[in-house]
């Protein structure tokens, strides 16, 4: 019996940790941010629009950039996870979309990459 309790505290457990590996590095997250900055900034609007603040906004929405169709009418608000999935694969998270870059393949640079946003709120 004894065995089964610390087996289901583990069990329990494993998630959480799992949860605090994923979380990401800033530091990291700025310098993996670098081709971003071909398009993005935190200042202005450029060939893509600016990233200042953009956890927690709805998508398609920051004034004065011209969004696709497909993103403006995707109804996704960029939390962690609907980020993380647009920087893996931006068109498959919302078809028709006018960004180029192809995503990025590493989950933790994905994690840091995040991170670094939410430091620019």
């Amino acid at each position: 019996m004894r065995s089964f309790v610390i087996g289901a505290v583990f069990a329990a457990l494993l998630p959480l940790s799992a949860q605090a590996q994923e979380a990401g590095d800033a530091a990291a997250g700025e310098k993996a941010f670098a081709p971003c900055k071909a398009c993005h900034n935190f200042q202005k609007n450029g060939v893509g629009p600016d990233l200042k603040g953009v956890v927690g906004r709805k998508a398609g929405t920051y004034e004065g950039y011209s969004y696709s169709a497909a993103l403006k009418n995707s109804g996704i608000t960029w939390d962690e996870a609907n980020l993380h999935e647009w920087l893996k694969n931006p068109k498959a998270k919302v078809p028709g979309n006018k960004m180029i870059f192809q995503g990025y393949t590493d989950d933790k640079k994905i994690n840091d990459v995040i991170a670094y946003l939410k430091t620019q709120s």
